[in-house]
């Protein structure tokens, strides 16, 4: 199987990495993605802003390879503080209901003790199934 990366340009060049690949058929594999911008700086140090980001980040992969929301069937969501997690719930649930809808992929949280860039609180990776059709 050819795997092509798939790298959208407002998430700044990858080191060592790529946003996502995608194979020949319908599936994309997405990298895990936290909540920084091009300039690969965290937009907050505020866990639901990171978050928010960080599915934003998901999300451009998706698109650049021809996918939508509705495409993502599996996220795994890792956090360095699940009480962090909980205690933004409400935030979190606002900004995926805003990308998501009522689209609920298979998920798991997992909680680990760090990250490997400083100061990210979370991090999302992500499968999608693409349309045969998609770029």
């Amino acid at each position: 199987m050819t795997l092509r990366p798939v790298n959208p340009e407002p998430l700044g060049p990858p080191r060592g990495y790529n946003n996502g690949l995608r194979g020949r058929g319908e599936l994309l594999f997405v990298a895990g993605q936290i909540g920084w911008g091009s300039d690969q700086r965290l937009v907050s140090t505020d866990f639901a802003a990171q978050f928010e980001r960080a599915l934003d980040n998901v999300l451009a992969v998706v698109h650049e390879a021809g996918g939508s929301p509705q495409d993502v069937a599996r996220m795994t969501v890792y956090v360095t503080d699940k009480a962090a997690y909980v205690a933004a719930r409400k935030a979190i649930g606002a900004a995926w209901r805003e990308r998501f809808g009522r689209h609920y992929p298979a998920m798991a949280l997992v909680e680990v003790g760090a990250l490997l860039e400083d100061g990210a609180l979370c991090e999302i990776e992500a499968t999608a199934l693409l349309p045969e059709n998609g770029a």
